[in-house]
């Protein structure tokens, strides 16, 4: 196959080598939609899936399988009822249940196991593996109604599953559970998959869905949320969607399990693994355990992507301009934020003679990620610093920021009100605006 764009190609490589590097070895877990099994475009989701897993990613598989389910209790007249989003499950649905879940399983294994050639598969010899790796308890009775067979994930055979991820293989788990009494339950894929991630502590849960993320209230993608954002979008859920909402609370349960990252994205986008894990601002949502996971102390290897970050501002002036041996000597009093291994964000602070009084400065975040909070957080982290130092007023010096530094606190003040050694090096040709915050 002849390659239309070959720099585009070499650039789209090279740019997602990094995450090449950075995945191997890591365990990610992927729920499928039931009606992402069904779509015309799933044999390039396994495509996809095939070359996660040939580029080192353990992977663990949890499919849905509800469109599936529910055909077939359509199909024998049985009715379908649902209370707080579960499905009420007596013993004809269980084996509906059972039929479809096994059917969806022997589907997805199948397509995994192609490998005719001048195909994406050819070669590929991919082993794949269910089995009972997950123990299940029945929910019971609840407000005064049985769900009979419907269940909850108990234990999670974690060591298990982690043998044969050792050995390459890719374990597939339906979403059903089994008790010590041999009875099995019906358990909701996501919940599945959450469970799994959590005992596996594995570095990702991918949620493939209808939708393209998170939805805002005006239908937008989300791009990013931090756990606490997350859980205050949950409360507000008139600006939700069903599946919004039922995949957040997943989302949640899975951070606070341990599981550092969550994506959200649609099936129904050709590529959306590989666009959302292989380019630096992916292509649907991504709730993150922890906000500040790139926002740290700088240290000698973030001299470089510093300089890249605030040399174009240094040429337009609205930073003053800094050599690299300078910054190597004033390195440790930088914060940065990094992402995906570039740093997007940095501020630096610098005492005074005067020991009340610190400066703010080179404070710069990457276009790509303005409006997105990261100035906020550096804002935030270099207060909680200075505090700790018995700094008691902030100042800063700037030319064109002076409206944003103002929404955040700081006030206008004289030249006089500067330490006396800040006021011999002010460069009156730049004639930057001076701001204070007492903190």
């Amino acid at each position: 196959m002849s390659i239309e764009h070959p720099q585009q190609f070499v650039h789209w490589l090279r740019h997602a080598s990094p995450y090449i590097h950075a995945f191997s070895g890591k365990i990610f877990v992927i729920t499928i939609s039931g009606e992402a099994i069904e779509a015309e475009n799933i044999d390039h989701l396994v495509h996809d899936i095939a070359l996660l897993h040939g580029l080192g990613i353990k992977l663990v598989l949890v499919p849905g399988s509800r469109p599936q389910i529910e055909r077939r209790l359509a199909e024998q007249g049985a009715s379908i009822r649902y209370v707080d989003d579960k499905r009420i499950t007596d013993s004809g649905a269980i084996q509906c249940i059972k039929d479809a879940a096994s059917s969806v399983r022997i589907d997805i294994e199948a397509q995994l196991s192609m490998g005719l050639a001048e195909s994406p598969m050819a070669g590929a010899s991919i082993r794949v593996i269910s089995g009972n790796f997950i123990s299940a308890k029945p929910i019971g009775v609840r407000a005064g109604c049985d769900y009979l067979f419907t269940g909850e994930v108990r234990r999670v055979d974690d060591q298990a599953i982690r043998q044969q991820l050792d050995n390459n293989t890719i374990v597939l788990i339906p979403p059903l559970g089994y008790s010590s009494s041999g009875e099995v339950f019906n358990l909701t894929a996501h919940e599945v998959a959450a469970a799994c991630a959590g005992a596996l502590g594995a570095d990702k849960l991918i949620m493939l869905n209808e939708e393209r993320g998170i939805l805002d209230g005006r239908r937008r993608p989300i791009p990013q949320l931090s756990l606490v954002d997350a859980e205050a979008l949950l409360a507000n859920q008139r600006k939700l969607s069903d599946e919004s909402k039922h995949t957040l609370k997943v989302a949640i349960q899975a951070c606070k399990r341990g599981v550092q990252r969550c994506h959200v994205i649609s099936h129904k986008i050709d590529g959306a693994l590989l666009l959302e894990l292989f380019t630096r601002d992916g292509i649907g949502s991504l709730i993150s355990a922890d906000f500040y996971e790139g926002l740290r102390t700088a240290n000698d290897d973030d001299v470089g992507g510093i300089i890249a970050l605030i040399a174009p501002l240094e040429r337009e002036g609205s930073l003053v301009r800094r050599s690299r041996d300078q910054l190597e000597s004033e390195i440790e009093r930088f914060y940065v934020v990094e992402r995906d291994g570039a740093i997007i964000a940095c501020a630096a602070l610098y005492p005074s003679a005067s020991k009340h009084m610190a400066e703010l400065a080179c404070v710069a975040v990457h276009p790509d990620y303005r409006d997105m909070g990261y100035g906020e957080q550096l804002l935030k982290q270099i207060e909680k610093s200075a505090r700790a130092q018995g700094v008691e007023q902030l100042f800063l010096l700037t030319t064109r920021a002076s409206l944003w530094f103002r929404e955040h606190g700081f006030r206008k003040t004289r030249m006089d009100k500067l330490p006396k050694k800040r006021r011999v090096l002010y460069n009156y040709q730049r004639n930057a605006k001076v701001l204070i915050k007492t903190l």
